[in-house]
């Protein structure tokens, strides 16, 4: 993608060019007075600070021409290249995630959606909590315009006599283009074999922070010890979670097998310890009162059929009204996690609410659009319909939008479907991923008595 200045209709305009995708077609289309001109084959939006932000804030990598002038050699607004106010500052401070960012309206409605976030009227900033996803959350979002993350968060001492005491590198140097280089190679090749997007994400971001810690070597000077180096003095410090440590474990293996052709940091990378964490679970009665207080139609529609179905978030929104087949009572989920299809069993109830909800709003391409006829809904306007169902449903726990998909497999469970059936359902690739199910289901664990009940006291 890019960006640069235009007249339009005697109007200053940003253009932005980027090759044709759904998804970003929605995404720009939450920017204020966004538009398409066929005139020029482009989208276009306002020559502001303002709306240069907000397009930085919903495309952080996009390309900024270097003095770039202005068609038809009309005056410039302000300057493409990043402001230097503009940098983003974040300190990782034990359970406390300090952010610093200049105002603007858009990226305080972000910040403002995290879970007991606050706002120090002293030093002026941001408190966020640093729990579950929550820097990683904020990395994705900010991008580029992060301008460090440091630490003041004390390392506990480990009682090895080899060991090294990690020293925390605050801010890591940029690539150079032989590495770039190597990156978009990479990038086409994961594109190449079909990986999804969010995986080609996620991939680019853990290689991309690899190969700048270990600058100035290159990568076909990178060890094993490197990759030791890079937990114990970056993720370490900054308290990255395990299933982060094991994507750069991936993304180093595949990046030095097919970009290098090296067998260096492909076999003997040691993984961390595996977590087991339960999933969260709600009761039905939880369940029910988020629903009954959405009073929106399109609202209660989605939260509904992510529960009824179990679908990821990514899934209902990929819906199209032709994927139901209400005469055999199914959903046909295409291409969801892994690129596999499946069929999801719809009950009556659900069937009804589905006919209603198409009769009131007519969607012409998605089962769910935005506010404009024939655009995806935003995975964040879902999100905020979630969060706004709990502050008027006064649930205090951290329920996020996966909770129903889990609240649903394990009701099934306690309603006594087979659990073969479940993995279907939920398109579970292992039938040992829906096991762990039955550790949170309490339809045999009521059943057992305790001994305190048997205690005169």
């Amino acid at each position: 993608m890019k960006t640069s200045k235009i007249v339009h209709h005697n109007e200053d305009r940003l253009r932005v060019d980027f090759s044709f995708s759904q998804e970003k077609v929605s995404r720009i289309r939450q920017i204020p007075d966004a538009r398409w001109s066929r005139t020029i084959g482009a989208w276009h939006i306002p020559c502001n600070q303002e709306a240069y932000r907000q397009l930085m804030g919903l495309f952080p990598d996009i390309e900024l021409p270097q003095n770039q002038p202005i068609e038809h050699n009309t005056p410039a607004t302000f300057s493409l290249a990043k402001p230097a106010e503009a940098e983003i500052a974040i300190e990782v401070s034990g359970t406390s995630l300090i952010l610093k960012m200049p105002k603007n309206e858009a990226d305080i409605q972000f910040v403002r959606t995290f879970k007991y976030v606050r706002w120090n009227n002293q030093q002026l900033r941001w408190v966020i909590p640093n729990y579950s996803r929550n820097l990683e959350l904020l990395k994705d979002y900010f991008g580029t315009r992060i301008g460090c993350i440091t630490t003041s968060a004390t390392i506990r001492r480990v009682d090895h006599d080899h060991y090294i005491h990690p020293q925390l590198i605050p801010e890591l140097p940029r690539l150079d283009s032989e590495s770039l280089k190597e990156i978009g190679q990479f990038r086409q090749w994961l594109e190449h074999k079909r990986y999804s997007d969010s995986t080609v994400k996620t991939y680019i971001m853990a290689i991309t922070t690899f190969l700048r810690f270990v600058k100035p070597r290159t990568s076909a000077e990178v060890t094993n010890e490197d990759m030791r180096r890079f937990v114990n003095q970056y993720m370490i410090p900054r308290r990255l979670s395990f299933s982060y440590q094991n994507q750069a474990v991936n993304t180093a293996r595949l990046f030095f097998k097919t970009i290098r052709g090296s067998v260096l940091i492909t076999e003997q990378l040691e993984r961390p310890r595996r977590e087991h964490k339960l999933p969260n679970v709600m009761s039905k009665e939880e369940v029910a009162l988020i629903l009954r207080v959405l009073h929106n139609q399109k609202h209660r529609t989605m939260l509904s059929l992510i529960y009824s179905c179990g679908l990821r978030r990514g899934e209902l929104l990929e819906l199209k009204p032709t994927d139901i087949d209400s005469k055999r009572g199914l959903l046909i989920v295409r291409q969801g996690k892994g690129r596999k299809d499946r069929v999801v069993p719809l009950s009556e109830k659900t069937i009804f609410m589905l006919r209603e909800y198409y009769k009131s709003y007519r969607p012409q391409i998605w089962l769910f659009e935005g506010q404009n006829a024939g655009g995806q809904y935003s995975e964040r306007s879902l999100e905020m319909v979630l969060k706004h169902a709990l502050v008027a449903a006064k649930i205090k726990k951290p329920v996020t939008l996966h909770w129903l998909r889990h609240s649903y497999a394990t009701h099934l469970l306690e309603n006594g479907t087979d659990l073969r059936y479940i993995q279907e359902i939920l398109g579970h690739k292992s039938s040992k991923t829906t096991e762990i199910y039955t550790h949170v289901s309490t339809h045999s664990i009521k059943k057992i008595k305790s001994p305190f009940d048997d205690l005169e006291i």
